[in-house]
């Protein structure tokens, strides 16, 4: 099952997405156009593909082994560098889920 806080992390973009909840993921499907090939990293690192059912509901799909502190590092540090305000040098965590909380700002 996923550990929320999560984040969003869109194929072939260095943008991630921040996401508390379920609820949020919801929001930002709304107004996204995303693939099968999108996944979302949650707090222990795994990540998982999902689908949106008709009734409104998701089914997660585990994708993998979970991301390593360093591959969640990396890529939030190139999600920074995207937005060019942030010395990259300066992104360190001690947990998967600070990195995460992280984006939250």
């Amino acid at each position: 099952m996923i550990n929320w806080p999560c984040f969003f992390k869109l194929e072939g973009d260095d943008e991630l997405i921040y996401l508390g909840s379920e609820s949020d993921l919801m929001d930002e499907c709304q107004s996204l156009i995303w693939s099968d090939a999108d996944v979302i990293v949650d707090s222990d690192g795994q990540q998982f593909t999902f689908a949106l059912s008709k009734n409104h509901t998701f089914c997660f799909q585990m994708k993998g082994g979970p991301l390593t502190l360093e591959v969640v590092t990396a890529l939030i540090q190139a999600h920074e560098f995207s937005k060019a305000e942030m010395c990259l040098t300066k992104i360190q965590f001690r947990a998967i889920d600070d990195a995460i909380e992280s984006l939250s700002f």
